[in-house]
């Protein structure tokens, strides 16, 4: 009986038979035979009415007959064992060398059912494991491209702004945010900045993420002010996620270029943070807010100040930069944060933003990232 499929244990009517007890009975066979057939010379010459020495003659005519005859088919027993074994062993190595090398296609193909076979089912699915989780990983791949893809191809360099954000995921895929849009027309623009937190991780958190960017930009394509266009995303929002647990916290900001004032819905998230290096004071950018997804009823507020002035900066982030800890279970923090934006507040927003990544990392240490980091980084030009 054999299973091209493995699992011969799990085949109806098949026994588990041990390795060790088919050795033995190998042994046993072969110290056996030999012995029955010494006790059957010694019960003939016992019986026998010859001379004691013709006897012993006729007794010492059989050992040697006996003799050879079982070393010889002892010898064939141990060979035809020894050639089962290598080739179970050897099918065994090739399948698991090619595993190792990238190739899961192949399998052992099990013919017994002992402990050689057991070895054989157990790399056949570990084998399937590793393919269903190749699957799943080139999912995930393909997730995090198409994630990627909803995220601003670039920087920005409009209106006298210098804006750079970025997004990095502790997972391949996540839930945070950003995306910067523009009305209006060229060297006349609307600025319009979002950023985002998804409660959770991974493909739910993503798939989530995808579905507010969408509604988003749906909504700003039609006329309305931002309290109103953040009102009707969350309404639609708490809709698609009702009994879900999932919500998304936001932080949506306008810059009226034309007349330099700043505007801001804020839905749960954290306050932005406006930097002034000529007075080296930090003000936080707060309103009421509740996040979204969480009240289809709420109605959100605007705020409202004047832009930034040349070499002002704003930072918006998620709570994965404050919120990193190192080895020691110490929390990055935000006076980390404000120290680094005072220090690299004459550079270039990208490289305000590539600073504050670093500063993270380094603090991190080996501690593995738990929350995925976006940050985003508006800075006025000509200061």
């Amino acid at each position: 009986m054999f299973s091209r499929g493995g699992k011969l244990y799990s085949v109806k009517g098949a026994r588990r038979i041990n390795l060790t007890v088919r050795l033995y009975a190998v042994y046993v066979a072969i110290s056996l035979i030999p012995l029955l057939a010494i006790l059957a010379s010694l019960y003939r010459v016992s019986f026998s009415s010859r001379p004691p020495a013709e006897s012993f003659k006729m007794f010492s005519s059989g050992l040697q007959t006996i003799v050879p005859i079982v070393m010889v088919v002892g010898a064939g027993l141990v060979l035809i064992i020894a050639l089962n074994l290598k080739r179970s062993l050897g099918a065994m190595v090739l399948v698991l060398k090619q595993v190792a090398g990238g190739n899961l296609g192949l399998r052992v193909n099990v013919t017994s059912n002992d402990e050689i076979g057991y070895v054989g089912d157990v790399i056949n699915d570990m084998t399937e494991g590793l393919r269903e989780r190749d699957k799943m990983r080139h999912s995930l791949d393909l997730a995090m491209e198409v994630q990627q893809s909803l995220l601003p191809k670039g920087n920005l360099k409009i209106s006298g702004f210098d804006i750079a954000g970025k997004s990095i995921y502790c997972d391949e895929t996540g839930g945070d945010y950003y995306d910067f849009i523009l009305a209006g027309e060229a060297g006349d623009h609307n600025i319009g900045v979002a950023i985002g937190d998804v409660s959770g991780h991974g493909i739910p958190a993503a798939l989530l993420m995808a579905t507010v960017r969408s509604s988003l930009r749906q909504r700003l394509a039609h006329a309305g002010n931002i309290d109103r266009i953040i009102t009707d995303v969350n309404c639609q929002l708490a809709r698609d996620v009702e009994d879900s647990g999932q919500f998304m916290t936001m932080f949506y900001l306008n810059i009226d270029a034309p007349n330099q004032k700043i505007s801001w819905v804020r839905a749960g998230h954290e306050p932005g943070i406006f930097y002034d290096p000529d007075t080296g004071t930090f003000e936080e950018l707060k309103g009421p807010g509740l996040a979204l997804g969480v009240n289809e009823e709420w109605q959100y507020e605007i705020n409202e100040r004047i832009a930034p002035a040349p070499g002002q900066i704003i930072v918006l982030s998620t709570d994965g930069v404050w919120e990193a800890h190192n080895p020691d279970g110490e929390i990055f923090g935000k006076e980390r944060l404000y120290e680094i934006i005072r220090q690299h507040a004459a550079q270039k927003s990208e490289e305000i933003i590539a600073a504050v990544i670093a500063a993270v990392n380094q603090f991190q240490d080996d501690s593995e990232a738990e929350d995925d980091i976006t940050l985003i980084v508006i800075k006025k030009e000509g200061g």
